[in-house]
């Protein structure tokens, strides 16, 4: 269902929409990912799920009835609402802000690059000096709420904020921004020149909707106070075609209406009601019409009660998102690789996904890369026997690291090998992967303790805190594999919940960012992909559905795929 899920922060957008979309093909042996020189991509008896790109309902706006209010679940009543703070990075704050922040780029289907004309003119990447230079050419007419005009300040206000340079500033990424050395007024107020350091192919993911990167305002975000707190508990300035009406947290509402400012096309819909609630209750309010639109996700009954709500669409399509563990490098118990590797081969992975997805006509296939998806361009298993469920293995690991068995548990020390396994409460395949993964690993000695959190509280208390041993969420995905993910995996990533890494990971993927063409790019996204490996701070389970339940007669949204929504343009037909 809709529920709690992370971002994977940026890849690829200044190189061809081809490399990067996912392909639309049941492959099979001499079919796809797994044949010819890709061989290592699939076993020949995989199949990847055989899906569409995007299922949207797509009308034109002709066709859609002016008005109406579009009701969507989410799984969170946030306390951040800065998508761009480390402590915002969470799904549902981004879908709340979306309506209302600017982004620069749209993609679609394919993950191709469009500038996004309510706000940018043009964008275009040059060469000045022997160094790379973007020129951003802003549209004078777009205004933030408070009435000042977007301009280049902005830009540079947004760039200091995040290049990593002040650690007071606590974002969640600063890729692409830490190349760049000044950014400075072009021809008038509304041109912003940004030159790089280093070559950044992937630059179109900045300020970008599809990269989860909107820009905010400088007015908030001049100083390390302002960026961190002025978006706590209010959403005070926007610039988009919805604007905020109301906050309840009581409730668990924010409502958004359309914003009579807006310069761009008029919004359909008269408004926006975002509702949070546990994700295992949303499919119930769906089925008694008490919202329009949730992310189902790999529920199974959820998705029984979409297929027999009357009036309702089950929305799905394929996308770069998935399962996966989360396994803290430094908790005590979690320091050594071996240990955290011996947990990988422990869990048998293919048991949790036949569990998580049965019955929801998807291909019950594990993940095993880190960075691509199994029906991406250039996939591949680069896992070196990691991602094999061998619990063999896995306990003469634990023999080596001195975790001896002592009757039922392993001990060190005199210290237990007991792992706090952290889910968020209504999460029907958290609930069932925290089941099945106590009773695999208590097999090989391990003793696990499973700590049900609120939602509300899940990432600001727990994850994005670091209180916990293992943490089962979802990862989603962007366009951009490399740039997209890098703040995740890095060493000093500000969503690097793991807090593992090595500098191997980091060459790569800055070479997988910097790289001149698509197959020196997914290159490097492998060897960043073998590298995670062995440091095993996170084990992918499977490529999460994009599932979502809608009402019929809703248009142009649901399952996004790789796509942006275009919020101005959603509405209900005629």
């Amino acid at each position: 269902m809709g529920r709690p899920l992370y971002r994977r922060t940026a890849l690829l957008a200044g190189l061809t929409a081809v490399s990067l979309s996912l392909t639309l093909c049941s492959c099979g042996p001499g079919n796809g990912p797994g044949s010819g020189a890709d061989a290592r991509a699939l076993p020949s008896s995989v199949e990847t799920p055989k899906l569409t790109a995007v299922d949207i309902n797509p009308h034109e706006r002709a066709e859609l009835r002016q008005g109406g209010t579009l009701r969507v679940a989410v799984a969170q009543y946030s306390t951040q609402w800065s998508p761009v703070q480390t402590d915002g990075g969470e799904s549902s704050t981004i879908a709340v802000t979306k309506p209302l922040l600017p982004t620069f780029f749209r993609s679609d289907a394919a993950g191709t690059q469009a500038p996004n004309p309510a706000y940018l003119q043009d964008a275009h990447s040059e060469q000045r000096d022997g160094r790379q230079v973007v020129v951003w050419t802003l549209n004078p007419k777009a205004r933030w709420s408070d009435g000042v005009p977007i301009t280049w300040r902005d830009i540079e206000a947004n760039w200091r904020a995040l290049n990593g340079k002040d650690p007071a500033y606590r974002s969640a990424s600063s890729t692409g921004f830490e190349l760049v050395s000044a950014v400075e007024r072009g021809k008038d107020d509304f041109q912003a020149v940004m030159t790089f350091e280093r070559p950044f192919s992937e630059w179109q993911s900045m300020f970008n909707g599809a990269a989860n990167a909107p820009l905010l305002p400088a007015s908030r975000t001049a100083t390390p106070e302002l960026f961190n707190t002025a978006y706590l508990d209010a959403i005070p300035v926007t610039a988009g075609p919805f604007k905020v009406e109301r906050m309840d947290r009581a409730a668990q509402t924010v409502t958004l209406v359309a914003d009579p400012a807006w310069w761009g096309d008029k919004p359909l819909l008269d408004r926006i009601v975002f509702r949070a609630m546990l994700p295992n209750t949303m499919a119930a309010a769906f089925n008694k019409g008490e919202i329009d639109l949730f992310n189902n996700g790999p529920d199974v009954a959820g998705y029984q009660l979409i297929r027999g709500t009357p009036g309702a669409a089950v929305r799905r399509a394929g996308g770069p998102d998935f399962r996966q563990f989360t396994l803290n490098g430094r908790s005590p118990a979690l320091t050594d690789p071996s240990v955290r590797q011996a947990l990988f081969q422990a869990i048998n992975r293919d048991v949790i996904a036949r569990s998580d997805l049965a019955g929801l006509d998807w291909p019950t296939v594990t993940l095993n890369n880190h960075l691509l998806v199994a029906n991406q361009n250039a996939y591949r298993d680069n896992s070196l026997g990691l991602s094999r469920y061998d619990p063999a293995e896995a306990v003469r690991k634990l023999d080596a690291a001195g975790w001896k068995l002592d009757g039922d548990v392993r001990r060190k020390d005199g210290k237990e090998l007991n792992l706090r396994l952290v889910i968020p409460a209504g999460v029907t395949q958290a609930q069932n992967e925290a089941a099945v993964t106590t009773g695999m690993l208590k097999d090989i000695g391990v003793k696990i303790t499973t700590v049900t959190a609120n939602p509300n509280e899940y990432f600001d208390k727990y994850v994005n805190r670091r209180d916990f041993d293992i943490a089962a969420y979802s990862l989603l995905g962007t366009p951009f594999p490399a740039s997209g993910n890098r703040a995740n995996f890095v060493q000093n990533g500000g969503t690097n919940h793991s807090q593992s890494g090595n500098p191997s990971v980091d060459a790569a993927l800055d070479r997988a960012s910097a790289a001149g063409d698509a197959a020196g790019a997914f290159e490097a996204i492998n060897q960043a992909d073998a590298e995670l490996w062995k440091v095993a701070g996170v084990l992918p389970l499977y490529q999460r559905p994009q599932l979502y339940g809608s009402r019929a007669d809703l248009a142009n949204i649901g399952a996004q795929g790789l796509s942006d929504i275009v919020w101005e343009n959603v509405g209900f037909q005629k």
